[in-house]
């Protein structure tokens, strides 16, 4: 249904929503704990968050897929379910609604004719890049093929909000790239675009805003440059010594290992500090044959009297490393 974007009021409204479900025997689990949140017409937001977070439960809710335990879901200033039934919103979900057997033109044409306004079948084709497989039945589809054909059932009503649940899951990498380039040109026609997502990267190159959910609640909302901030200037501190270091640890430190003493022939290869197998050349390897000896870093070398050693300076230096 072609119409003017509305752009007066709140694209969505969420107040204080819950979702909790009962489990057999148990205590019922809360996916959903107390989310507030605005979306304006035009944003594009990403849901950013682990697996088992919640973002697919408020998706749900959102789409009227599900009610809440408790708070309320206005979508344009209505009901959840009769934005859906106006045509306002439509979905990219991660399974299910597709016919195996039909082609996929065939499937884009079954779905148009329950809407009274329809796209052209051949512009969503075009749109969703996959005129290409207009004759492929829908079992020999890639999963990524399969995803670009939910997009264009998706653009069929014209939607003001799209609302997208892990829409690349299954995808390559080129795959993805072009997914986002289509999602990119929609978002620039002025709809209103709500993803969720547990790729960074994605949130970060897509969204306008990201709102991360964790534990069923939202733990950050901003820009994406702002939750790029929250997450650099950590520090991380310690105590640098030698090893085989001996005397007083400095204040505050926690206890240290003692060092255990390798057995094993002289030569077996140890890993640098920065954690790889230094590896010599073939003369290397002959020399560890014959039990030659070898530095600590298992380069070859001539054999030197414990007592001539130099022992490891102990400073119990502190240091500290900024993340970015």
């Amino acid at each position: 249904m072609s119409h003017t974007r509305d752009t007066a009021g709140p694209a969505v409204e969420l107040r204080a929503l819950h979702k909790s479900f009962r489990t057999r025997g148990g205590d019922p689990v809360r996916a959903v704990d107390g989310v507030d949140l605005t979306v304006s017409p035009g944003e594009v937001v990403g849901f950013l968050g682990p697996n088992g977070a919640g973002k697919t439960t408020t998706l749900d809710m959102l789409l009227g897929l599900t009610e809440p335990t408790s708070g309320t879901v206005r979508v344009y200033g209505g009901g959840a379910r009769q934005a859906i039934i106006d045509g306002r919103v439509s979905a990219v979900l991660q399974t299910g609604g597709l016919l195996r057997d039909l082609k996929v033109d065939e499937t884009v044409r079954l779905i148009a004719s329950t809407y009274a306004d329809p796209k052209p079948v051949g512009e969503v084709l075009e749109r969703a890049g996959i005129t290409s497989l207009a004759k492929r039945q829908v079992s020999k589809c890639s999963g990524g093929e399969q995803q670009r054909l939910r997009f264009a059932l998706a653009l069929l009503p014209d939607p003001d909000l799209l609302v997208l649940d892990e829409p690349t899951a299954g995808m390559d990498v080129g795959a993805r790239l072009e997914f986002w380039d289509a999602m990119r040109a929609e978002a620039e026609e002025g709809r209103t675009v709500v993803f969720a997502t547990h790729y960074m990267e994605e949130a970060d190159s897509f969204a306008q805003r990201i709102v991360m959910i964790a534990g069923g609640r939202i733990v950050a909302d901003g820009s994406t440059a702002q939750i790029r901030a929250q997450a650099t200037g950590r520090v991380v501190s310690g105590d640098l010594r030698p090893r085989g270091c001996g005397g007083p640890r400095p204040a505050g430190a926690r206890g240290a290992r003692r060092p255990r003493r390798r057995r094993g022939r002289l030569g077996t290869p140890r890993l640098d500090p920065l954690g790889r197998l230094r590896r010599g050349g073939p003369g290397d390897a002959q020399r560890a044959g014959r039990g030659e000896p070898r530095d600590r870093h298992g380069v070859a070398g001539e054999r030197v009297p414990a007592a001539h050693r130099p022992a490891p300076r102990c400073t119990g230096q502190r240091t500290t490393r900024q993340l970015r």
